[in-house]
């Protein structure tokens, strides 16, 4: 596929290690914190060896999906998968399907290839880089069956609101990637946010759900329950889904 990003020795404090960054383009408000991953020479020898088949560069511009995966399928891509439990547990219960991930902090990313290459997982690719910049620049309108967004930061304080990633504008950029009848789906577990992005949705253009009652679904079968998930339902927190189709 492509080198690993940036990778380079770091030797600050005396302490040999590596330091790895995520690729991004310039840009003034950003939903995350960009921040340098200090790895170790046995992880990275494990991003040497997996990355290569798994990783794809930002840089590497636009993909045709049959080319990068081989084969035809349906394409589910998955916004900021943290350390990567859940995508990889998808990638597994649906060989059928064709799974990417985007995520910017290194050590997720190279958890997830690791696992996904020792299991044998043929059809999940990564990037590590802006989701806005891979969209922009990788993603093929009309290619993606399924958007998964799931408990993206909420930035709880409302000076920071405008760094949330669900905003109008992003999800009028979302949209051309999706197929007609494609879904987006997203996931928190912060009632506010959950609110504001209902509100984002039932204002977008081109989009609708079924579960037109209250606006939020039950919880698909195929987006596993994350152990956060599991603490947070034991201290009686809610988790609310949100499924909208692409309509035009």
């Amino acid at each position: 596929m492509s080198e690993f990003p940036e990778l380079t020795p770091d030797l600050e404090g005396g302490e040999e290690g590596f330091l790895i960054k995520p690729e991004f383009k310039p840009k003034s408000i950003r939903s995350f914190v960009i921040r340098a991953g200090r790895i170790t020479a046995g992880q990275k020898s494990a991003f040497d060896k997996y990355w290569p088949s798994m990783g794809v560069s930002l840089f590497a511009g636009a993909i045709n999906p049959f080319a990068v995966f081989g084969r035809e399928a349906p394409l589910v891509l998955e916004i900021g998968f943290g350390m990567g439990d859940s995508l990889l547990q998808m990638a597994a219960n649906e060989p059928e399907k064709n799974f990417i991930g985007i995520e910017v902090h290194p050590p997720g990313v190279g958890r997830l290839i690791s696992t996904a290459s020792q299991q044998g997982l043929s059809n999940l690719r990564v990037y590590m880089a802006d989701a806005m910049d891979v969209l922009e620049d990788c993603i093929p309108d009309g290619s993606i069956d399924r958007l998964q967004l799931y408990f993206p930061d909420p930035w709880h304080k409302k000076k920071h609101h405008k760094r949330r990633i669900v905003q109008p504008a992003f999800i009028q950029k979302l949209r051309p990637k999706l197929k007609t009848g494609g879904v987006l789906h997203m996931a928190t577990d912060w009632q506010p946010y959950a609110e504001h992005m209902l509100e984002v949705m039932n204002s977008a253009t081109g989009f609708a759900t079924e579960f037109t009652e209250t606006g939020f679904a039950p919880r698909p079968d195929y987006r596993p329950i994350t152990k956060f998930e599991k603490r947070g339902e034991r201290l009686g927190h809610g988790v609310w889904d949100l499924l909208f189709k692409k309509t035009a």
